[in-house]
Order: structure tokens, then C-alpha cells, then sequence
């Protein structure tokens, strides 16, 4: 389930109201923050750094909304 939510971060980069669902869902699965960030990171060669960005942005929303933000 985890790579399943690995590669659907990783294609939604631009649709960001379904990309915060999979975020919830990756953390329901047993991600931490820095490996949601980290999965981020790891596309600005292949989508652009805007688009990536995008993406943290909605991932620290989410964090925060969900109390990981806190979390190491």
C-alpha cells in the first residue's frame, strides 16, 4: 500500500485537492512527514520546481491540519 501511495504522490503533482487525500492516506498508512516531503522532492527533475513546490505547500496544510507538522 505504501508504494501504491508512493506513485500516486508522485503523479499529482497540479491537482492538489486530490493530492491532500493521498497525503491523509500515505500518513493513514504509516508515512511520516519527511518521507511525504521527501517524495516532493525527489520529482523537481521530472516536473519542475514550481509544480513540486505546489505539492509541499499542500503537504504542510495537510500535516498541519493532521498534527504531524509537530511530529519529527
Amino acid at each position: 500500500m505504501q508504494q501504491r501511495e508512493l506513485i500516486t504522490l508522485a503523479a499529482l503533482g497540479g491537482c492538489e485537492k486530490q493530492l491532500c487525500v493521498h497525503i491523509y492516506t500515505s500518513l493513514n498508512v504509516g508515512w511520516s512527514k519527511q518521507q511525504v516531503i521527501e517524495t516532493f522532492m525527489q520529482c523537481i527533475p521530472y516536473v519542475g520546481f514550481p509544480k513540486a513546490l505546489n505539492t509541499v505547500y499542500a503537504a504542510e496544510e495537510v500535516l498541519a491540519a493532521s498534527g504531524e507538522e509537530d511530529k519529527p
